[in-house]
């Protein structure tokens, strides 16, 4: 019956979270949201936390499951295995946990698990399933209530608290005490899964036997439609929500949404985008979002989201090129064919036969819906289809005033004329000279046509009167071709749009202008297609972008139009770029095909409520340390090595369709705002010393949030630029000073003891050289002196030599004569003349002088030599021959070969050495 109901149903948003997205296990047993619209879930592995952005995990403390959770104030109360407690934000942005069990000392029952948590009157009550606590958080006082048999769970009615005693019944807690209310046998041996205030009595769920009222002592059944329905799901949570419908969370039939009065809304489960039929947890939070707590993964659903979905799972319609609301029935023209089911109605939709194929378009014309189709073109009748023309490719249908029975259609190869005659609408001729492509084309009067063709450009046909043939084809130079422009009438005025903005035909001079309000529309960088889709129900014109929809219409108090955009991103929207398609449905809803399925968005369900962005927390870090947690709340100042930081940030907005985006600057460093991002976390490494203020802001869709959050810190200077150190330079720097001084000081003092010692050499120098020449004119004059000497010496040398040789002539000569008593006293005198010693003693003076120390040098090397050995020595010394000798030593030269032969040996000398050069050498 279920699936029977929900078939063409649409559904609100639905986001869905698997354990792989927060980080922990499948299951998810209850769910919370704090002050500050964190969202809070109890999973087998600890407690989550999500705040918009991202899921943070805190496991349990002593590892076991957490069976529930609830946020009161500024603390998360916890209930698990043998323990409850709560947790609380420390100034680092992270939670800490606090057991109340331990520190109240309290004895828990063996394997007892705390399943539910209710706030009532100040008062925080834990509920497991053999006792309740009462605890009282301003006193840190607890009181205990016992039960007989197992506490199923516990509910808080109105300003009461009630709970199911099994096989006992319901009873309420009053001043401490409990109180037996109902013990009807439905109650007491059925599983009691939620109890409701409802018009003064108490509407009570069973998990497998649907709703009951007691009411004056009696239990009835809760006669409604759905109560047959429910009564034969099994339930495991429930919920009523704030607008008093009724949400049931089901073991294998997913979720159930119920009316006030009990009338079957929809269902959703897993086919319809739950990611798991088993619901273990239900909550409404603070925006009407209900959250659900599965056997497997997370559900966020936007139950009160301005977007609802048609989820075409199974691809039974395909890509929605075309819709159209008419006489009744919605229609729907995909890439699979025509299809059509009563509006509102939760029916499925069924295929018109003879469809089958691409539809482009849905055109009312004549109190007739058209549709144009890849065969060609057909009129629609409820759910039958007829062919009237077969041209392939049919784009569009267009009519003029000025001929109520033709129709012009816009397909592959050109346009036709279409007529209607006899009250049939048949084909009556193409329009010959123009084969090309005609998507987009809008008529200015009977004779002139424009066409937009993104890979070609924009032309101006000019026809004749009959209809029959294109007389011109005129390109506009000025517009430039664009991928996915589009070419439409609106308020009269042809508008071409495309990537360079958009452009309206001033008729007066056949040229487009550009329009800088209706430009507005496709931002820089966000534009996707240039289709735009006049409505003709509300004056509106729709324009699609990367990263809204948007839509103009007229001023109400002035002629300016106005530019409204919302929200919703084309990866979200995922429709077809290019074939963008939009229609009115009624009451200020719009249906927006898609890729698989379609969107319906309600205006009069549109929010502009600004949001608060937080600042979570603040992370510092130097490249060798572990990162370091701040408190947000106080100023901080680093050392300069700890200069990398990390803020991450966040908005606790969770409709699907809502893109947040965050936006930061960090002045000191980086005055400028950021670029708008999806990124919710920003990081900065290596920061030079100085002040900072960090400064986040983040915008819902296209609403910014109403505060920013700030966070001021400083980067120390480096050690070498700290105020000892300068001073410590300047120090140095005037001891470098003083140190120049005294070096330059000394410098000067050297250089110039070194130009006086220079000027003393130079001095000294010339001083030498006049010596030098003093010692030169002497050595000149001694040498003169030397010179004279050995003249000298050669000189009685040879007188000598000549002496003893004249006289050795005449004693030969006498000799020769008869020797007589005569002649024998003259040879004597003779030869005392040759030897005299006198003669000696001058040329040994005149030797001496002429070479000082020579023979005493001789007589040193050589003590054994005698008086005549020297005598010799000085003649060799001479370098004389031995025959210039022989008449000084009055010898025959034989006799001095001698003589030089024996003074070899007694100067020991070498037999092939010279005993000449010896004595020149000494």
């Amino acid at each position: 019956m279920i699936s029977l109901v929900s078939k063409a149903q649409e559904r609100p948003p639905i986001e869905f979270y698997d354990s792989k997205d927060y980080g922990a296990d499948n299951q998810n047993w209850s769910i919370s949201q704090s002050d500050n619209n964190y969202i809070y879930v109890a999973n087998n592995k600890g407690l989550l936390e999500f705040n918009g952005a991202r899921w943070q995990l805190y496991p349990s403390p002593n590892e076991s499951v957490l069976r529930s959770v609830k946020a009161v104030e500024d603390r998360i109360y916890t209930g698990s295995y043998m323990d409850f407690g709560y947790w609380k934000l420390n100034k680092y942005g992270k939670l800490s946990y606090v057991s109340l069990s331990e520190k109240l000392k309290i004895s828990l029952i063996e394997d007892e698990q705390f399943w539910n948590i209710i706030s009532i009157d100040g008062y925080i009550l834990f509920q497991s399933l053999d006792r309740i606590y009462l605890f009282n958080p301003k006193e840190g006082s607890y009181k205990i209530i016992n039960s007989q048999n197992t506490i199923t769970k516990m509910f808080k009615v109105g300003e009461s608290i009630l709970y199911q005693s099994l096989n006992e019944g319901v009873y309420k807690i009053e001043n401490g005490d409990s109180k037996l209310i109902v013990d009807n046998e439905i109650v007491k041996n059925n599983i009691i899964v939620n109890i409701f205030d409802y018009e003064s009595s108490m509407l009570i769920q069973t998990q497998e036997l649907g709703f009951f009222v007691w009411k004056s002592n009696q239990l009835l059944k809760w006669s409604v439609p759905s109560a047959e329905m429910v009564s034969k799901l099994s339930v495991y949570s429930s919920i009523q929500l704030e607008n008093g419908n009724f949400i049931l969370g089901t073991i294998s039939n997913g979720m159930v949404y119920l009316s006030t009065s009990g009338e079957l809304i929809y269902v959703m489960d897993q086919k319809s985008g739950l990611g798991n039929n088993t619901i273990l947890s239900l909550f409404e939070d603070k925006d009407n979002d209900i959250w659900l707590g599965l056997d497997n993964g997370i559900n966020a659903i936007n139950i009160n989201s301005p977007v609802s979905i048609y989820y075409d799972r199974e691809g039974k319609l395909g890509t929605v090129y075309a819709s159209y609301v008419f006489n009744g029935n919605l229609y729907l023209g995909t890439n699979q064919g025509l299809y059509v089911k009563p509006v509102n109605k939760n029916q499925d939709f069924e295929f018109i036969i003879g469809t089958k194929g691409q539809v482009w378009c849905l055109v009312e014309e004549d109190d007739t819906l058209f549709c144009g189709h890849n065969n060609g073109t057909f009129i629609i009748k409820d759910d039958k289809a007829e062919l009237i023309v077969n041209t392939p490719g049919t784009w569009n249908i267009k009519s003029t005033p000025s001929y109520p029975n033709i129709l012009f259609q816009g397909n592959y190869k050109g346009i036709n004329i279409l007529e209607k005659q006899n009250n049939q609408w048949v084909l009556k001729n193409k329009l010959e000279g123009f084969d090309i492509s005609s998507k987009y084309f809008e008529i200015v009067d009977p004779t002139k046509i424009y066409v937009s063709h993104e890979y070609k450009g924009v032309y101006e046909l000019n026809l004749n009167d009959e209809l029959t043939k294109v007389v011109s084809v005129i390109k506009d130079p000025q517009l430039e071709k664009s991928f996915n422009s589009s070419l439409i009438k609106y308020n009269d005025q042809i508008i071409y749009s495309s990537a360079n903005g958009v452009f309206v035909l001033d008729e007066s001079t056949d040229r487009f202008n550009k329009d800088s309000i209706l430009s507005k529309m496709f931002k820089p960088n966000q534009y996707s297609s240039g289709k735009l889709i006049p409505d003709n129900a509300h004056n509106r014109l729709w324009g699609f972008s990367t990263k809204n929809i948007s839509y103009i219409s007229p001023g109400k108090l002035s002629d300016q139009p106005i530019l409204t955009t919302i929200a919703i991103t084309q990866p979200m929207r995922k429709e077809m770029a290019g074939y963008e398609s939009i229609s009115y449905l009624d009451d200020n809803r719009y249906l927006l095909g898609r890729t698989s399925g379609y969107i319906i968005i309600d205006l009069n369900k549109l929010s502009f409520s600004s949001h608060t962005v937080s600042l979570n927390t603040i992370i510092n870090y130097a490249i060798d340390s572990q990162p370091t947690l701040l408190d947000k709340s106080e100023f901080s100042k680093f050392n300069n090595n700890e200069n990398n930081i990390e803020f991450t940030f966040s908005v606790a907005e969770f409709d699907k369709y809502a893109e947040t985006q965050y936006q930061y600057q960090l002045k000191g460093y980086y005055d400028e705002w950021s670029e708008w991002s999806n990124e919710s976390k920003a990081t900065f490494k290596n920061l030079p010393y100085g002040n900072y203020e960090f400064n986040v802001r983040a915008k819902v869709g296209n609403v910014l949030t109403k505060n920013i959050e700030s966070y001021t810190f400083a980067i120390e200077k480096p050690w070498y630029l700290t105020r000892t150190m300068i001073a410590i330079y300047c120090l140095i720097a005037i001891l470098l000073v003083v140190l120049m001084h005294n070096v330059y000081k000394v410098y000067y003092k050297k250089q110039r003891q070194a130009l006086l010692d220079k000027n003393k050499r130079m001095l000294e120098l010339r001083q030498l050289e006049n010596d030098q020449q003093l010692m030169q004119v002497e050595n000149e004059k001694l040498q003169q002196d030397i010179e004279n000497k050995s003249r000298e010496l050669a000189i009685s040398t040879m007188s000598l030599i000549k002496k003893n040789e004249f006289l050795s002539t005449v004693k030969e000569e006498l000799k020769g004569l008869e020797e007589t008593k005569i002649l024998r006293p003259v040879i004597k005198i003779i030869d005392k003349n040759i030897n005299n010693t006198d003669d000696w003693k001058f040329f040994q003076e005149a030797f001496d002088n002429a070479d000082k120390d020579f023979l005493k040098k001789v007589k040193t090397k050589h003590p054994s030599l005698t008086p005549n050995d020297l005598k010799l020595c000085a003649y060799l010394r001479l370098n004389l021959s031995s025959k210039e000798i022989a008449p000084l030593l009055n010898i025959s030269p034989k006799s001095v070969e001698v003589k030089r032969y024996r003074l070899r040996k007694k100067m020991d000398l070498p037999h092939d050495y010279s005993l000449t050069n010896y004595i020149l050498e000494l």
